[in-house]
């Protein structure tokens, strides 16, 4: 599995951005500009409208080779039925859900973030994917997450956060279909607290919630319900899931929990219009766990860049039921989402320095690719915020910038992971005529008809020969930070894809399909 995604403090070695807003408008000039920019967002986005498209298509058929349990209507050949049996020892069913990357390991933290980044895609471009017939697509896909994590929480406060055990599990090498070891259940609860994936999975069920409330109105009020309990219990009872649970450190270590909290009582709101979830992330805990000001990095670990943005949502568009003083957290979540995009532009005077010769944003040499995605697609929402809005112009520091240098910025960082890098290489698995062949990943890398025990599938692993099954649409870690990339089934490293920055992509590209989007009200 992918490991090692630390927050924007450590990864920079606490450098930070330190982006300040300059105030002063000028009216005038953003009316003169106004029409010109919006022609050269037409412009850029005519140019990616085919590949994003095309990307699409592919993402999705990705997801569905990292599935576990009863395959429906299944058409990849090499993927079969899978962990059938999993939760049987405490009378639950959990079988379904998805491998986290490589392996055949569940993690409940980053699969709830796949879920929860996979509804906020479709609540803000399910129109474009409809467009491309990919709307049902992806909300099948979720569907498969969210049931898996409501059999996961059989009582108010408890939750299972893993099927397997990831040292037992690293020492195979097999296909899904085949695995035999032993898959014990990991739970959290008042004994064992874990606050961030409880909290990560109260913010997946809320945005699901708000995917399926047309369309399936039972099933939205039942993961509404366990959103509320699971909130709930995170907030009762605090205590980090790494302390409790001290084997995950090694994969998916926490760096805190205040900004799960955070986020799953943004998503609460955005799902009931309680108040109160408002008034808890601003007047009651934006001080003390928003990080106002200090810009960082989205992921499955940090979601305070997700945050500000999904935040200055309410701020930018306005609401009715907002107080005076909740409207000036909000402001305070804006200001920092706008240093964070001043920080992404790469002639803003406050441009993170974090990126490659070739521009890419590069933060950790662990599945690089996760930070540069999901920086991308903060900055299509961000700038699609803005059109809707009429906000024509970001200041950064005296320098003006508008909604199209955002998406130009974002289209940079796919056109790169795409082939138009110093390697010539595709990341993304199936893209163009140069892309990784010996992807980590057993069941691309073990031929579909071969019955594999544990230990005899590593000579697959070692294999001098191409993955024998294409695993298309995985998109890899990505490139060191001298922009060069080992094509090993061994490097994990670089060559191991993740469902959760496939989901992070699938929103970016959904984004980019059109040239501009004008964002609707979740509800």
């Amino acid at each position: 599995m992918a490991c090692c995604g630390d927050s924007m403090e450590d990864e920079e070695n606490g450098k930070k951005m330190e982006a300040d807003q300059d105030t002063n408008k000028d009216h005038t000039k953003r009316s003169k500009l106004g029409w010109f920019w919006s022609l050269l967002l037409l412009i850029f986005g005519a140019v990616v409208i085919t590949m994003s498209v095309l990307t699409i298509l592919k993402y999705f058929d990705y997801l569905k080779k990292g599935r576990a349990g009863k395959l429906v209507n299944n058409k990849i050949v090499w993927r079969g039925d899978s962990a059938l049996h999993d939760g049987s020892e405490e009378n639950l069913d959990l079988s379904k859900g998805l491998y986290d990357a490589g392996d055949l390991m569940k993690f409940g933290f980053p699969m709830a973030f796949t879920a929860t980044v996979l509804s906020w895609a479709i609540l803000e471009y399910g129109d474009h994917m409809n467009a491309v017939k990919q709307l049902e697509h992806a909300q099948e896909s979720l569907k498969w997450i969210t049931d898996y994590l409501i059999n996961a929480h059989p009582s108010q406060n408890m939750l299972y956060i893993q099927v397997g055990d990831p040292d037992l599990d690293h020492s195979c090498w097999e296909r899904p279909e085949t695995m035999s070891e032993k898959r014990p259940l990991t739970q959290i609860n008042t004994t064992f607290p874990g606050t961030e994936v409880a909290a990560e999975t109260a913010a997946a069920m809320a945005s699901a919630s708000l995917v399926f409330r047309r369309i399936n109105s039972s099933y939205a009020n039942l993961l509404l319900m366990h959103a509320r309990q699971l909130f709930t219990f995170a907030d009762t009872y605090r205590g980090s899931y790494s302390m409790s649970v001290p084997q995950v450190q090694k994969y998916y270590n926490s760096t805190g929990y205040e900004d799960e909290l955070l986020w799953a009582a943004t998503w609460l709101y955005h799902a009931t219009r309680d108040r109160s979830y408002l008034e808890y992330v601003t007047d009651i805990n934006g001080q003390a766990f928003a990080n106002w000001g200090i810009p960082t990095w989205f992921s499955w670990d940090n979601k305070h860049a997700g945050l500000q943005v999904l935040l200055s949502r309410i701020n930018i568009f306005g609401s009715e039921d907002v107080s005076e003083t909740e409207n000036l957290g909000l402001q305070m979540y804006r200001r920092t989402a706008e240093s964070i995009m001043c920080g992404l532009l790469p002639d803003s005077p406050t441009a993170t320095s974090s990126r490659t010769d070739s521009g890419l944003i590069w933060i950790v040499k662990w599945n690089s690719l996760q930070h540069p995605v999901a920086s991308a697609f903060l900055a299509v929402l961000y700038s699609d915020y803005m059109i809707t809005s009429g906000t024509e112009t970001l200041y950064c520091s005296g320098k003006s910038y508008q909604p199209h240098d955002l998406r130009k910025f974002a289209i940079s960082q796919v056109d790169y992971l795409l082939g138009k890098n110093p390697m010539e290489m595709s990341y993304l698995v199936g893209y163009g005529n140069n892309y990784p062949l010996y992807v980590h990943h057993r069941g691309s890398s073990i031929p579909a008809n071969a019955n594999t025990g544990c230990t005899d599938g590593f000579k697959w692993l070692e294999s001098e020969s191409p993955n024998p099954n294409v695993a298309i649409g995985a998109l890899v870690g990505g490139p060191f930070l001298n922009e060069s990339y080992i094509d090993s089934r061994n490097n994990s490293m670089q060559g191991e894809p993740t469902t959760y920055n496939s989901a992070l992509l699938v929103g970016l590209l959904s984004g980019l399909v059109t040239s501009s989007q004008m964002v609707k009200s979740y509800t």
